[in-house]
């Protein structure tokens, strides 16, 4: 499992810290295994329909961010979505959503990953499937 002083854990960081759009939703790395990273996403009131309940849109980011992030560990890079799938589960609320994503398939020009997000209760709120580039840029 990589640590926080681990070339992966640092390029993971980087690509977070370097989109505005990731810094402005507060995204952060909270965990990183083999083939697995744990984004969670600090509540904040714009990012909700009513102050309590996560818009879908930030989760659907959120989704995407983590499953991009299981492939740039792997490519060495940020990677491009091809497809991105969405299911909510149930009302995602709570000081964070968190988002694990695990990579099933990591192929030469084509990569999966799966994404799971729980709320701070550790219900299942949203899950996700997304399709990427295996090819930086």
């Amino acid at each position: 499992m990589p640590d926080r002083n681990s070339p992966s854990w640092t390029l993971i960081e980087s690509i977070l810290a370097e989109s505005e759009a990731i810094v402005a939703l507060g995204i952060t790395l909270e965990e990183m295994g083999e083939d697995t990273v744990v984004l969670r996403m600090t509540m904040r009131p714009d990012l909700t329909r009513d102050g309590t309940i996560y818009h879908g849109g930030p989760v659907a980011s959120l989704i995407d961010i983590a499953g991009d992030m299981a492939v740039a560990v792997r490519a060495g890079g940020g990677v491009p979505t091809i497809s991105l799938r969405v299911d909510y589960l149930r009302p995602c609320t709570g000081p964070w959503p968190r988002a694990t994503a695990r990579l099933p398939r990591h192929g030469r020009t084509i990569s999966v990953s799966d994404v799971d997000v729980h709320d701070a209760q550790g219900r299942l709120c949203a899950v996700g499937r997304g399709t990427y580039s295996s090819i930086v840029g």
